[in-house]
C-alpha cells in the first residue's frame, strides 16, 4: 500500500473519530445496556468492560504527569493528531488511555482522538503488532496526516514482562496477567510518558 492510500484511511478513520470523553460516555451508557463495544458481545467482555469502566474512572482522577515530562511536552511546538485505536473491554486500553489523554491536554497541539477497533479494521490492519490486532495503538500524526510515530499496545516494560514470559511459559496466562495488573498499579503511568516522551524527541 502506497502513501496515498494510507492516508486516505486514516481521513476516513479520523471522520469516524470521537474524543476521549465522548468515548467515555460511549462506554458507560452501553454498560447501562448491558453491552460492550465491538463486533462481540458476551457476559465475559461485559465484565471486562465493566472492570474497565472502573478502573478508567479512578485513573482519570488520579493518573499523574511528572514535571519531567510536562517540561518535555512543552517543547512540542507542531500541531498532532493522536489517533487512538480502541474497545472497551480491552484491560491494557483501559490502563492507558487515561494516561494518554493527560498528555494529550498537557499541550494544545496535541489533538487526541479514538476509534474503535472493530468499526476500523481496515485501519487497524495497517498497524498490528507481531501479526496481531492488539489495542490500545497510537497513531501519531503531522498536520498532512503523515505518521510521525506509532506506540502501543502496552507501555515498553510491560512488553518485555509478556514477551519474556510467553518465551519461558509458551503462553499468556492467567498468572502473567495478574503480574501485569500489579506492575500497572505500582508503574502509575510513569513508564507510558517515558515512551511517548522519547518517541516526541525522535
Amino acid at each position: 500500500m502506497d502513501s496515498k492510500e494510507m492516508k486516505e484511511i486514516i481521513i476516513d478513520s479520523l471522520s469516524k473519530a470521537i474524543t476521549y470523553a465522548e468515548y467515555r460516555t460511549l462506554v458507560s451508557e452501553l454498560l447501562i445496556e448491558g453491552k460492550s463495544t465491538g463486533d462481540t458481545q458476551s457476559e465475559a467482555l461485559y465484565k471486562y468492560s465493566l472492570l474497565n469502566d472502573r478502573r478508567m474512572k479512578r485513573l482519570d482522577k488520579t493518573s499523574k504527569i511528572s514535571e519531567e515530562t510536562e517540561e518535555r511536552l512543552a517543547n512540542l511546538q507542531s500541531p498532532q493528531t493522536w489517533l487512538v485505536i480502541t474497545e472497551g473491554w480491552c484491560g491494557d486500553a483501559a490502563q492507558n488511555l487515561p494516561v494518554l489523554n493527560k498528555l494529550a491536554h498537557n499541550n494544545e497541539n496535541i489533538d487526541l482522538q479514538v476509534v474503535l477497533r472493530d468499526e476500523n479494521l481496515e485501519l487497524m490492519d495497517k498497524f498490528l503488532t507481531n501479526g496481531g490486532r492488539s489495542i490500545p495503538k497510537l497513531i501519531a500524526l503531522d498536520e498532512e496526516k503523515n505518521v510521525l510515530f506509532t506506540w502501543g499496545p502496552r507501555p515498553s516494560t510491560a512488553t518485555k514482562m509478556i514477551a519474556d514470559y510467553k518465551k519461558e511459559n509458551g503462553v499468556v496466562d492467567a498468572v502473567i496477567k495478574e503480574e501485569l495488573q500489579v506492575w500497572y498499579n505500582k508503574n502509575k503511568g510513569n513508564n507510558v510518558q517515558e515512551d511517548i516522551i522519547s518517541l516526541l524527541s525522535n
